[in-house]
């Protein structure tokens, strides 16, 4: 039996799931239980789990040191932070403590800890809030990373997340609540370190990870009326990539175009292509898109133009294919996800 919900409810539902199964376990963060629920993730969850669900004060690397004490304390912990921003006054921790204490403890202290980081463009949020800071958190070893673009992943990795017995740094973009996905009723878990091919192709391979992947995937369909056949893969792990589907890929199509969430300096983008030159030479034709390599604007008409949208990618695929463009994208650029969205929280 399946049913669809959106991917906020999947998160929803993941939490509520493991809220009630696990004894030790706590959820915390700023405004966990407030009337919005981060973006209706935790709605009333502090209200069902008493004792389990706590909102905490703006003292992120404080809250996020208690996190971890839990976590030694065998507890599994989820830390929510509304914007990836407020999780840089707690990177220390992060980065020094939790992301190390299985190793300075030879393997005897594990520390179960799942961090949501919101990230997302648009609604003015501007150069501090509208951040996509993926590859930082991928650069530190230790650390699992994770971006699930769909209700099926987000369910499916968040209770993966949850009983991995180590730290899980779990990104959502905003822009992706809302959407719609068919999931099982049943409960189930994803792979936290497996990529996902969405559609097979021989012409060129086109990999992305959270948001950009609906972008990829809007772009594919004027591809198809050009009867490119290109195929899609969702990285969905971004430490550990899944380097081993990609190129299975590419040494299929000779060609990949990487479509990066964040920025594509020093980026994930990045990272992909390095891989992929290391192990196959330079005769693959590679080509890496991301976010403008700038602070993003307040103004939607100024940040037009900084993100990797579907007709920037359909351009790109085209110019690596060496394919003149015989259709008229019509495109309405729009920094809100949809006429429900309130503003930034």
């Amino acid at each position: 039996m399946k049913k669809i919900i959106s991917y906020g409810r999947s998160i929803y539902e993941a939490l509520d799931y493991c809220l009630n199964k696990e004894k030790k376990i706590i959820l915390m963060g700023l405004g966990v239980n407030d009337p919005k629920g981060v973006f209706n993730t935790t709605t009333n969850l502090f209200k069902k789990y008493k004792n389990k669900v706590f909102d905490m004060p703006v003292a992120e690397n404080g809250f996020t040191g208690i996190g971890l004490g839990l976590a030694i304390m065998k507890y599994k912990v989820v830390i929510t932070h509304q914007r990836v921003e407020f999780s840089l006054l707690s990177f220390e921790q992060i980065v020094n403590q939790i992301a190390k204490w299985f190793f300075m403890s030879s393997g005897k202290v594990n520390v179960p800890i799942v961090i949501r980081l919101i990230i997302g463009k648009g609604w003015g949020q501007g150069p501090q809030h509208s951040q996509s800071l993926e590859s930082i958190f991928a650069h530190i070893p230790g650390l699992k990373v994770v971006a699930p673009s769909n209700a099926f992943d987000a369910k499916g990795m968040m209770i993966s997340a949850i009983q991995d017995p180590n730290p899980v740094i779990f990104f959502e973009h905003r822009w992706l609540h809302e959407i719609k996905g068919v999931i099982p009723k049943k409960i189930f878990k994803s792979n936290l370190n497996k990529a996902n091919i969405i559609k097979k192709g021989n012409d060129i391979t086109i990999v992305s990870y959270s948001y950009s992947v609906i972008e990829m995937i809007k772009a594919n369909k004027f591809l198809e009326k050009l009867k490119i056949k290109a195929e899609l893969i969702d990285l969905r792990s971004l430490k550990p990539i899944d380097i081993k589907t990609i190129l299975k890929s590419v040494k299929k199509t000779k060609k990949i175009l990487v479509v990066d969430n964040g920025m594509t300096t020093c980026g994930i983008s990045a990272e992909i292509i390095s891989l992929i030159v290391e192990n196959l030479g330079k005769k693959i034709v590679c080509k890496r898109i991301g976010v403008k390599n700038s602070p993003i604007p307040s103004s939607r008409f100024v940040a037009e133009g900084f993100y990797p949208e579907h007709d920037i990618i359909f351009k790109e695929v085209l110019k690596i294919l060496k394919i003149k463009n015989k259709l008229k994208l019509k495109k309405l650029f729009t920094d809100v996800p949809d006429k429900q969205f309130r503003g930034p929280f």
